[in-house]
């Protein structure tokens, strides 16, 4: 027997699915990654089809049947998210950001953090100026974003010290198969290296807050360091690439 239950959820992307539903990939505040079909939400008379856009904050009342998807019966708005999606920037930013959630939490799991941590991004790019021009993927929100996410997933890279040899001398790179950086005499092959203002870059961002990390002067050198230390974690640790990040 199925039941009905009232969760927050972020909207982190949807898909039509048949003549007038759209099947939504949802973040809850209470299970985790869920998947839910929005029934005739593509009718313009649709009652809460305008609330369940990507990156929409909103509670829902969501139905548990037999099979995979959840149904929504209800939805009210808390956060529209609005300004994230009408600029090109801040929608790039954004995406970046729900792929990101999509691919480190799949399962129907309860993280509080991980949840909280979403709706502060998402406010976040909400403030980022519009008309910006740019690689998305070198955003300081961005990175920050999916450097916290992975520090909640358990793969925050070690950078005090090298994780090979435990010398607190220069560190060169980081060792995805480690989890963390290596100092010159222990740097194989596989090394992502990196540059001093990219391990301070990393670790900048690790502790600014989300509100105040796209402010941040990063600088593109840094940027990119920062960006192949997510990219190889992604790889080593999930098996995946973002598209967002290539486009």
């Amino acid at each position: 027997m199925g039941r009905t239950y009232k969760t927050e959820a972020v909207v982190l992307r949807s898909f039509r699915f048949g003549e007038a539903d759209r099947v939504l990939h949802l973040y809850t505040l209470d299970r985790g990654r869920v998947g839910a079909v929005a029934k005739g939400v593509r009718k313009t008379k649709s009652r809460f089809g305008a609330r369940l856009e990507p990156f929409s904050h909103v509670e829902l009342l969501l139905h548990q049947g037999s099979g995979e998807l959840h149904t929504v019966t209800g939805a009210s708005l808390v956060d529209s998210h609005r300004s994230a999606r009408e600029d090109p920037y801040r929608l790039s930013v954004g995406l970046i950001g729900a792929e990101a959630m999509l691919r480190l939490y799949v399962e129907e799991e309860r993280n509080a953090r991980a949840f909280e941590a979403l709706t502060r991004f998402l406010g976040a790019v909400d403030e980022v100026l519009g008309g910006l021009r740019g690689r998305a993927a070198l955003d300081p929100l961005a990175l920050a974003f999916q450097l916290k996410l992975l520090w909640l997933s358990g793969y925050v890279p070690h950078l005090e010290s090298c994780v090979e040899c435990g010398s607190t001398d220069r560190l060169v790179g980081y060792l995805p198969s480690a989890g963390g950086g290596v100092c010159p005499t222990c740097a194989p092959t596989e090394t992502v290296m990196l540059t001093p203002e990219g391990f301070r870059g990393i670790l900048e961002l690790l502790w600014t807050p989300l509100a105040d990390a796209h402010g941040l002067g990063l600088g593109e050198r840094a940027g990119r360091d920062v960006l192949a230390v997510v990219v190889a974690s992604y790889e080593f640790h999930g098996g995946f690439r973002l598209r967002t990040l290539t486009a």
